[in-house]
């Protein structure tokens, strides 16, 4: 019966979508058979739907894994960044965040007496907020899903959020802990209810967020306190963090899958900068979900925001470059439709922990272990696991700290290809690495890799709506903008979140 219930909501959340009120959830059936321990699967998927999605399309393309297709058009805007509210960029998202996810959260929250099932609920809640605010700066929090008591919540700041959900997180461990009996007895498609593994993705998720504290330079000295802490006592998650509830079946797919494969096909090509390092390093993930292309069977990437130029620059060429690498949504072992929805992977956190030890622990051995786990665990993720010599190789030459803390930065932006692109996106903005060339896309495109380009570095779009540089944020819903008038002013894409300080 449970699954029976899980995959009746699931589908809802995979095929509905339209403009709501956040405080209304069309798909919940409120009724007394619907306990906590049955509700908590929905909330498990309705976060996998909007972090795996729609944010995850457009975060590949801001994180330039992805190019628009030269024969297809239907991302043009996205990868121009010719965005605004209209747009509806985030409108599905967000009422799946809101409408589904965190109402079903507080329907457990509220109704469960289950230390162990109210402890893995706020980390979901935790989770999906942080994907909110990194998208947008600041979110509904404090007053949202007060139904009709507040028909228009605030939006608070992103760091109030950031500590609102850390002390959620802290106050829901606690009583986990002083429960002797805690289990959680109920369909768990993340951890299969193992605790430990639920604790280890709050602290790895504690560590996300210290790190981007410190390096918004506020109350920094005691975040690297808490890092320091935190790596040290290594309680992390093993494997890796993510929703596994998919089948190849109709509304049941894998998201993106869903969209890109099955609905909308052929829309994305790969990317100039994710190609260029990928050969650099003669790195086999390259073919993971990267086609060679069809005129001489090479990988060739996009010029970000070049599906269209003027003849002066192609000639009579309409397009900048026909013969790219098209992405396959089905992977290269062909199990793109059940692919999981990545919360957080051991590759990243990995990554984390050899950056903690590297900054603040002046520990370079323990790093280049970290490291190498990181690599490991992501070619293993793969299925290509024992063909990352050359990957982890790359060590040997970072001679200095600094070459180390790139390398760490870089190998991180290479290993959430088609794993977790909004934390690509996320992290490419906390880090700066990869950096933007400075080099004119016209010499890039006219010589290859061209005399000061270096292999993976971002390009600012072809043709930007913006001018030049790269997207900072998305813009607000506009079903916020229609239904709440507490939604702050629009601001300009190029306006950094509240921890992108570099």
């Amino acid at each position: 019966m449970k699954k029976t219930i899980f995959y009746s909501l699931l589908m809802a959340g995979l095929v509905t979508s339209c403009d709501l009120d956040i405080n209304d959830n069309p798909n919940y059936p409120a009724n007394e058979q619907m306990t906590p321990d049955l509700i908590f699967p929905s909330v498990e998927a309705g976060v996998a739907v909007a972090a795996g999605g729609d944010i995850h399309n457009y975060a590949g393309f801001f994180s330039q894994y992805f190019e628009q297709s030269p024969e297809a058009s239907q991302y043009v805007t996205i990868s121009q960044y010719n965005l605004n509210e209209t747009s509806q960029l985030l409108d599905y998202s967000y009422t799946t965040i809101y409408a589904r996810a965190l109402m079903d959260a507080k329907e457990v929250l509220d109704k469960s007496t289950s230390t162990a099932l109210s402890f893995a609920t706020t980390v979901m809640r935790a989770y999906i907020l942080q994907v909110m605010v990194d998208n947008t700066s600041d979110a509904p929090y404090t007053e949202a899903l007060g139904g009709t008591n507040v028909s228009n919540p605030k939006w608070d700041k992103g760091e109030d959020v950031y500590k609102g959900i850390l002390q959620e997180m802290d106050d829901a461990e606690k009583a986990l802990d002083e429960d002797a009996f805690a289990s959680l007895d109920a369909e768990d498609l993340v951890f299969d209810g193992n605790m430990e593994q639920w604790k280890g993705l709050a602290n790895a998720l504690r560590l996300r967020m210290y790190m981007r504290f410190i390096d918004a330079d506020m109350e920094k000295d005691a975040y690297i306190e808490k890092v320091k802490t935190l790596v040290n006592a290594n309680n992390f998650f093993t494997g890796d963090a993510a929703f596994r509830g998919f089948a190849d079946e109709a509304s049941k797919r894998n998201p993106w899958y869903e969209t890109n494969a099955v609905g909308i096909t052929g829309g994305q090509c790969a990317a100039y900068p994710i190609v260029s390092y990928y050969t650099s390093t003669n790195d086999p993930r390259m073919s993971f979900a990267i086609n060679l292309n069809k005129k001489d069977n090479k990988y060739v990437g996009q010029i970000p925001g070049g599906r269209e130029i003027s003849d002066e620059h192609n000639g009579s060429d309409k397009w900048l470059n026909k013969d790219v690498s098209a992405i396959n949504p089905n992977h290269s072992d062909g199990k793109g439709a059940v692919q999981p929805v990545y919360f957080f992977t051991q590759a990243n956190l990995q990554f984390l922990v050899a950056e903690v030890k590297l900054r603040f622990l002046n520990d370079a051995a323990g790093a280049q272990i970290a490291y190498e786990n990181a690599v490991k665990a992501d070619f293993e993720a793969r299925g290509i696991a024992g063909r990352e010599d050359d990957i982890l190789n790359l060590w040997a030459g970072a001679s200095t700290d600094e070459d180390k803390l790139d390398l760490i930065y870089m190998q991180k932006w290479a290993a959430f290809f088609c794993m977790d692109h909004m934390e690509a996106w996320s992290e490419l903005r906390r880090t700066d690495v990869p950096k933007l060339t400075t080099v004119p896309q016209v010499d890039i495109f006219k010589n290859g890799i061209a005399s000061g380009y270096s292999a993976g570095d971002l390009i600012s779009p072809w043709k930007n709506v913006m001018g030049s540089g790269l997207i900072k944020r998305v813009n607000y819903p506009l079903s916020a903008r229609m239904y709440n008038v507490n939604t702050p002013k629009a601001v300009s894409l190029d306006t950094p979140v509240w921890w992108d300080k570099k």
